[in-house]
Order: structure tokens, then C-alpha cells, then sequence
């Protein structure tokens, strides 16, 4: 897998999050930690941050000194009485007085559980340091909240984006096109780990990357194509609109849903007339929510379809 084999393996190769980074580095600089919170989006380095940290901080054996548990499989209070307690509560051997123990996505853990969670922090903080992984911070109880250095992790510029993907690209030999570079930005929007994953999955095609392969590898259609299909449904064109819809499910594979919120996308992106976006933005959740009841695909998409051609009639006769 290239997201493990491209992942950093310190603070010092980390792509963005500069200012957090140097926090970090601060505290290794100093060999003391306090509780965190990592919180942001998902594929932005929060769990790679905190290995990098631990692996800063301890050395090549950095793994005895750290436990990782992801909350949302084991989320009651029972882990945090046994494994955690049990983690927390032995000291470490070493120049580092504490532990590491990292909990992966702490914000899916139970309301009685981050309680118990909290005890345990306060209890035994000279042996051991908690670094909570989410990616809303707002789920986490306050009081935990607020013995916790927080730190908010965001998506990477399309500029450091490319720099991490031009690296891989080179290192595999794989070639791809400008234009694949924007799609796999626009479909990923700065997420590494599903950058990665889509390139990987596209290099293994065994062809040059293009728009095209992301949009194809991804299950999503082209941009270019959802707005041919808008485009012909309002200069009345409906029985083409629902040519160019077919042709898109065959040729991506794609279901409704996917195609509404592609929709919902473009009309936004157009430079149709505000009121028209908010009446159209209207009618695609309408659609959006019947498909969502088990509504027949084809038939809403159709309906969608219709509402679009009655739109470019009516903005003709400037209603």
C-alpha cells in the first residue's frame, strides 16, 4: 500500500500543517508532552502526527512506550477500566518518564466511557500522555476538552498537494497528465490518504494517468460531462439531457446519488442567476431525499432532468 509506504516517518518530512509541526517539535525538543487533542477532517495526518511525535520523542523503539486503540471499535467503558487503566497506569522505562497512548477516533467513544476516560487522565498523568484522534472535537466532553493542548488539522493546499503526489509519481515511475493532477485534487480535496489510494488505483491500469482514469477509478463521472447533461436539459434538449445520463451510468457506473450531488456541484459552480440556484438547489434536494426513501432511480433522475429544461424555458421568457 502506498499510504504506508509514502507515510512520514518523522515531524520533519510532514507535507503542511507547518505550525503544528513545530508545536510538536517543541515538545520533543523539551522530552515533555501534554495531553492532546488532534481534531480536523479525515487524510490530514492527525494519526500520522502522533506516530511521528512518538517516534521523535523515543527512538527507533518508540513502540514500547506507545499503545494505539481506536475507540470506535471498542467505545465503552469497560476498555477504558481494562486496557487503558491497565496501559496508563505502568511506568515507563527510559530517559521519558511516561507513555503515549493514542486513541483513534476518541470522538465516537461513549458519553460514560470519555468519564471514565477522564479519571484515568487525571489520575495518571505522570506515566503516561493521552493524544485523542477526531474529527470533531465538538463530541468530545468538555471536561476532557479542557485538559488537552488542542490542535486543528486542515486539508492540504492544492500546492503542497501536488509537491507530496509529484514525489510518489516519480519514485514509481508512473505518468500522468496536468489535467489528472486536477481531477485527483477535485475529487480528493486535499484528503492524502484517498489520494494516494486513488493513485495507486489508477497506476494500477498500467496506462498514463488522465482525468478520464481518476474520474473512472473513483466511480465519478466527468465534471465536463455532468455539465454537457445541465446544459442540455436547459436549452430544452430534454430528450438529449437523458441521453447524456444514460451514457454517463453506463460509461462511470455511477448511482443516483452520486449524480444529484454532482449535479448539485456544477449548479453552483455555473453562473446561472442567484435565484435560479436557490429554486434549482431546492428541487435537487427534493430528488435527493426521494432517492434516499428508495425512490426509482431513473425515474427521479428524469424528473430532475424535466425541472432543469422547464428552468431554461422559463429564464427565456425571464420569469
Amino acid at each position: 500500500m502506498w499510504a504506508e509506504k509514502y507515510r512520514p516517518q518523522s515531524l520533519s518530512e510532514m507535507v503542511n500543517q507547518k505550525e503544528i509541526v513545530e508545536r510538536l517539535e517543541s515538545f520533543v525538543k523539551t522530552k515533555n508532552i501534554p495531553h492532546c487533542i488532534f481534531a480536523g477532517p479525515p487524510g490530514t495526518g492527525k494519526t500520522t502526527a502522533a506516530l511521528c511525535l512518538a517516534r521523535d520523542l523515543y527512538g527507533a523503539g518508540y513502540r514500547e512506550h506507545l499503545m494505539e486503540l481506536n475507540a470506535s471499535d471498542e467505545r465503552g467503558i469497560n476498555v477504558v477500566r481494562k486496557t487503558v487503566k491497565t496501559f496508563a497506569r505502568m511506568r515507563s522505562i527510559g530517559e521519558i518518564p511516561f507513555k503515549i497512548m493514542i486513541l483513534d477516533e476518541a470522538d465516537n467513544m461513549t458519553r460514560d466511557a470519555q468519564q471514565a476516560l477522564r479519571r484515568t487522565m487525571e489520575r495518571f498523568t505522570g506515566t503516561c500522555r493521552f493524544i485523542l484522534i477526531a474529527n470533531y472535537s465538538g463530541k468530545i466532553i468538555e471536561p476532557i476538552q479542557s485538559r488537552c493542548a488542542p490542535f486543528r488539522f486542515t486539508y492540504l493546499s492544492r500546492e503542497d498537494h501536488d509537491i507530496y503526489l509529484r514525489r510518489i509519481i516519480e519514485k514509481e515511475n508512473v505518468k500522468m497528465s496536468d489535467d489528472g493532477l486536477d481531477a485527483i485534487f477535485e475529487v480528493c480535496g486535499g484528503d492524502l490518504r484517498k489520494t494516494t489510494n486513488t493513485l495507486q488505483a489508477a497506476a494500477s491500469l498500467g496506462r498514463p494517468i488522465d482525468a478520464e482514469t481518476i474520474y473512472s477509478v473513483i466511480g465519478r463521472a466527468n465534471p465536463a460531462d455532468v455539465r454537457e447533461m445541465i446544459t442540455l436539459a436547459m436549452k430544452g434538449d430534454f430528450i438529449g439531457s437523458r441521453e447524456k445520463l444514460r451514457e454517463m451510468i453506463l460509461k462511470y457506473g455511477l448511482a443516483g446519488i452520486d449524480i444529484i450531488r454532482q449535479i448539485h456541484i456544477e449548479i453552483f459552480r455555473s453562473g446561472l442567476p442567484e435565484k435560479w440556484k436557490i429554486k434549482l438547489a431546492d428541487a435537487i434536494g427534493e430528488i435527493d431525499f426521494r432517492l434516499i426513501q428508495g425512490a426509482d432511480e431513473e425515474v427521479q433522475l428524469s424528473a430532475l432532468l424535466a425541472r432543469l429544461t422547464e428552468a431554461g424555458y422559463e429564464m427565456k421568457r425571464g420569469v
